[in-house]
């Protein structure tokens, strides 16, 4: 990239209108202004609708979400010097904090739990940035991350379950269009099935009279989203603070996934990534909003396009800045039904699980190792089952007690039996090898 390139200057790609094939383009570049509009809006349709479940699961106003998320992008893409195409959409993985914490504290004392995250993932940022990147592999290997992002969706079913027994059929729909679309639908529509299915799924409440519209007819047009100020609790840090494991091993994989793709090395700005989103978060948490991270919805955008132009994001947040400052917008979103969320939430808490089993799976983890195997699994049930530790004032739940024990079991098993020697699984049903297990040198340790 040369110096007179980078976020706000762009040149434009070949004639502005066409791709070449086996051509991208990239991030310091951009297509003619109506085609990067029209890929921007792209974008705000892809990240819809999973930002917009989020603050709908956790009580959290839609608008203002929304709000921050925009500021959030903007943040990001001025941090990182337009290198890094990514909008920073709503974090699943603060769902369970921000609703366990709001259940016991009140929405105030959630936000102070987020802000809290935001400024150590900030904090984190800038010793990446010093320091180098090395050591979050070192200290995170992909055994302990994909149990983590693992525990993180399966600890958050009985909250997906809550919402279904309210509206089990409209639930079932919502899930069923999920389903469908996905394998239905080509391009980028298949790639919005949730946001389809939630569509559905909100017509079949409308038809069993599910929805009330009394308060979008009454809300204005134009107006500022509604914002909170935060609270701080100790006693709740530990609900929340584990996330930002997540949160790192999400900008990380964004930064790397960029990278594969546009063929540039950004190493270099990964620290700058981690902080932008650290802001952001305790940006969005300090005025009443979710916590960001980096969304892989937008990547399929760019994969489906091969536009990775910041300019494109730019004109996203643009777009999201704008619908936030509409309160009949906001409160049209806020009419989904809980059969609605719970069906969607069925699915997305699932896909959450399921990509820590992704990781293990791309990184060909060897579970054949008792280290691997035990981290998981100790990790997976305290995750699962919500085991709740109180110390005085403070309360660590399943999200806490499993991700500190991934990193625990992880490093303390591993550092003793290289020093033992004793790295072979004892005979059990679990040890039996099967595929690539009896190919040495295929699965990682």
């Amino acid at each position: 990239m040369s110096a007179r390139t980078g976020f706000g200057r762009w040149t434009v790609h070949g004639d502005g209108r066409r791709i070449g094939p086996g051509e991208v383009v990239a991030p310091h570049e951009r297509l003619s202004w109506p085609a990067t509009i029209g890929i921007g809006a792209q974008h705000v349709v892809a990240m819809f609708g999973a930002t917009f479940l989020v603050p709908l699961l956790t009580g959290f106003p839609p608008a203002t979400t929304l709000f921050f998320s925009a500021v959030g992008t903007l943040l990001f893409l001025v941090i990182t010097a337009g290198r890094v195409p990514s909008y920073l959409g709503s974090s699943f993985a603060l769902i369970a904090p921000i609703t366990a914490a709001t259940a016991s504290q009140g929405m105030s004392s959630a936000l102070g739990g987020v802000v809290a995250v935001g400024v150590l993932l900030a904090i984190i940022g800038l010793v990446v940035h010093f320091a180098g990147a090395r050591w979050i592999d070192i200290v995170m290997p992909p055994t302990v991350t994909g149990s983590i992002v693992a525990l993180i969706g399966f600890n958050l079913a009985p909250s997906a379950w809550g919402n279904v027994q309210q509206a089990p059929v409209t639930a079932v729909v919502t899930v069923g269009a999920i389903l469908l679309c996905t394998v239905l639908l080509r391009g980028i529509l298949g790639r919005l099935s949730i946001l389809l299915g939630v569509l559905v799924g909100y017509a079949t409440a409308r038809i069993r009279g599910e929805v009330s519209m009394t308060e979008v007819y009454e809300a204005a047009w134009f107006g500022l989203p509604e914002f909170t100020a935060p609270s701080f609790d100790p006693a709740l840090l530990g609900l929340f603070l584990p996330v930002v494991l997540v949160l790192v091993a999400e900008n990380v994989g964004h930064v790397k996934s960029v990278a594969a793709m546009t063929g540039e090395n950004l190493d270099d700005v990964t620290g700058r990534a981690l902080f932008a989103d650290g802001l952001s978060t305790a940006l969005a948490g300090a005025g009443g909003g979710s916590g960001t991270t980096t969304y892989a919805e937008n990547i399929g955008v760019m994969a489906a396009t091969r536009v990775y132009s910041t300019a494109a994001y730019l004109v996203a947040a643009l777009v999201a800045l704008l619908l936030s400052m509409s309160p009949k917008f906001g409160q049209l979103i806020a009419t989904i039904p809980p059969g609605v969320l719970g069906g969607a939430a069925t699915v997305l808490y699932g896909m959450i699980g399921m990509l820590g089993v992704r990781i293990w799976v791309q990184n060909r983890v060897d579970f054949s190792d008792p280290v691997n195997l035990n981290t998981a699994a100790v990790a997976l049930i305290l995750g699962i089952a919500n085991f709740t530790w109180v110390v005085g004032d403070m309360k660590f739940e399943g999200i806490a007690l499993g991700s500190a024990a991934a990193l625990v079991v992880y490093h303390v098993m591993r550092q003793i039996a290289r020093a033992r020697g004793t790295s072979q699984e004892a005979a059990s049903p679990a040890s039996a090898p099967a595929g690539a297990e009896l190919n040495p040198g295929e699965l990682h340790r």
